[in-house]
């Protein structure tokens, strides 16, 4: 509740602190009124019941008042909620926004590990539910059990001012037997709700695997089983919402009961009073009507016990996922990148080490520099540490031991917004966003002009393909670029990458899903758009880098060779080996 609080007043929601003020006032005046209402009706009917056939006009005019109290105080009573949430609306939701915006924007931040171990579904789910609690836990606790709890203090005391103390007790006495029998069957309930959902996650589950690989089911004929399996999960689905439901409907009898035995109890003890003198009939409509005031809240109580229990896990799980720090943050001290000179940048790895945890080494001592225009390429096996140089150089992760620097400033000392503009990537998949083509061309640099856009798309030889399109540059992708080939994806990571105009460009296997003469094509076009520009290229096809300025091959995380192209096959070492095994299987 302290961190929502804080949440809400970090909103930036318009006129906060009157809000706040004005929908607090009126949930106190709207109890103040719902139990001054009863109040009302039982001192007129006690001012009506000794006078009944004397002065007619004037005992008129005196219930006249107070019934025409009784409903002004009952409309307040009424009315006071929707100004509530006509004023506090804005609030609440602004709150929603500001949760939904700070976790994800934080979950953005967090460190590539934490991302390739975490399920996307479940983190969006997390951002989702942790924001959507904010607004419920508001409703329900600031704005209904509070509530409630202020109309039960209020009512204790004016059962006890105006009857006696036990009354009060009486009322008091119900309400507590009441909300512990809900909590207790609420509290058991909730296995067999577990078990709904977990029926319910199971029949979605197998309906949407099904779905998805619906080739795979109509090659192997397996409708029949997927639909039988599918008709078990619903049938356990249907004995668990039948379980759920009784459950349900026993917990309504016994609220019911509890009610009722109450209000019965407190009728029978007024009456008594009534015939003992000691009360007036409209004190027993006082009574009865405060007691039924309290009620109504309390009827969604089960509801709201279990809504707001789950409310407070998912908010707590959201608070969880805000603790978490990243791992690469900017420096006190971090700075921009010195201005480009136009010939492109120079990195450098100084005696490098980085370990995984999943795994002995990354790299070690790793060192070499790409000077300004040249082309430094990596090679080796699978596990060799390609990709963690890749990572090191996007400072994606941080190396434990030696410096990575571009432009001789290590990349710990520059912004993290500086070192994402100086650099671009072309990964070996290429997952695009669910939008146009457009969009995702120009995802690189929002601001540039169609005709740029363009021009990086004729660059990276996508300019046929466009024209072929019946809506051209506003054909829709699909999500993650599935609509796409695998080489049409990979030349618009080609061209969103020459988009970007960085001074260094990494290329991890980007012509790798393409055909042979596109493929050349394209590396036609990335010699040229290497002018200017440092490049690091990650290639398992090794003609892709016979120009390259700068060869090493890496294994095991160690540089065991490097030299150009023609130095090491005169050296007949492992990149020697590598080049006779790829040209024979050519």
């Amino acid at each position: 509740m302290a961190d929502l609080g804080r949440l809400v007043l970090r909103s930036g929601a318009p006129g906060l602190s009157w809000r706040i003020a004005a929908s607090l006032a009126l949930v106190f005046v709207g109890k103040l009124a719902g139990v001054g209402a009863p109040v009302a009706l039982g001192e007129a009917i006690n001012r009506l019941a000794p006078k009944l056939g004397t002065d007619a006009a004037a005992l008129g005019a005196d219930f006249l008042m107070l019934a025409l109290a009784f409903a002004g105080l009952r409309l307040v009573a009424a009315c006071a909620p929707y100004a509530r949430d006509a004023i506090f609306t804005i609030v609440s939701q602004a709150t929603m926004a500001k949760a939904a915006t700070e976790t994800f924007g934080h979950a953005l931040s967090l460190s590539l590990d934490y991302h390739q171990g975490k399920q996307t579904g479940t983190l969006s789910r997390i951002i989702d539910r942790g924001a959507r609690s904010t607004d419920f836990l508001m409703r329900s606790v600031v704005f209904n059990l509070g509530p409630t709890a202020i109309e039960l203090v209020l009512a204790m005391i004016v059962l006890t001012v105006r009857l006696d103390w036990r009354f009060a007790l009486a009322a008091f006495v119900t309400v507590v037997f009441y909300a512990v029998l809900t909590f207790k069957i609420t509290d058991w309930r909730l296995a067999h709700r577990r078990r709904l959902n977990e029926a319910d996650s199971r029949t979605a589950g197998l309906s949407v695997d099904a779905l998805i690989n619906y080739e795979t089911v109509k090659t192997f004929g397996s409708e029949a089983r997927t639909v039988e399996a599918y008709r078990e999960a619903m049938a356990d689905y249907v004995r668990a919402g039948v379980t759920a439901n009784t459950s349900l409907s026993l917990l309504n009898a016994v609220q019911a009961v509890v009610l009722n035995l109450g209000l019965a109890l407190l009728t029978v003890m007024a009456g008594y009073e009534v015939m003992q003198g000691r009360m007036q009939i409209g004190d027993v409509t006082m009574a009865v009507l405060l007691l039924i005031g309290i009620y109504q809240p309390l009827n969604m109580l089960g509801f709201n016990y279990r809504e707001i229990r789950q409310a407070f896990i998912d908010m707590e799980q959201m608070t969880q996922l805000t603790a978490i720090r990243p791992d690469i943050v900017d420096a006190p001290d971090a700075c921009d990148l010195p201005p480009a000179t136009g010939q492109g940048a120079e990195l450098a790895f100084e005696d490098v080490d980085f370990r995984h945890d999943a795994r002995s080494a990354g790299l070690l001592g790793v060192s070499f520099r790409a000077a300004p225009g040249e082309t430094v390429a990596l090679v080796g096996p699978s596990g060799a540490g390609k990709t963690t140089a890749v990572r090191l150089a996007l400072r994606l992760i941080d190396p434990q031991a030696g410096r990575v620097s571009i432009d001789g400033v290590d990349l710990r000392q520059v912004k993290q917004a500086a070192l994402r503009r100086a650099v671009a990537l072309v990964p070996q998949d290429v997952a695009l966003f669910n939008d146009t083509l457009y969009a995702n061309l120009a995802f690189a640099r929002p601001e540039a002009t169609p005709e740029a856009v363009r021009a990086a798309a004729e660059a990276a030889e996508l300019g046929g393909f466009i024209d072929s399109l019946p809506l051209g540059m506003d054909t829709l992708v699909g999500e993650r670029g599935l609509k796409l080939s695998g080489g049409e994806r990979q030349r618009v990571g080609i061209a969103r990458a020459l988009l970007a105009d960085p001074r260094l460009l990494i290329l991890d296997e980007a012509t790798s899903a393409l055909d042979g003469p596109t493929e050349e094509a394209i590396q036609a076009t990335l010699r040229k758009v290497r002018t200017g520009r440092t490049t690091l290229v990650i290639a398992h096809r090794l003609s892709t880098i016979v120009d390259a300025d700068q060869i090493l091959v890496l294994r095991r995380g160690r540089v065991v060779e490097r030299g150009r192209h023609a130095e090491l096959l005169t050296r007949g070492g492992e990149y020697a080996a590598l080049w006779r095994r790829q040209t024979r299987e050519a």
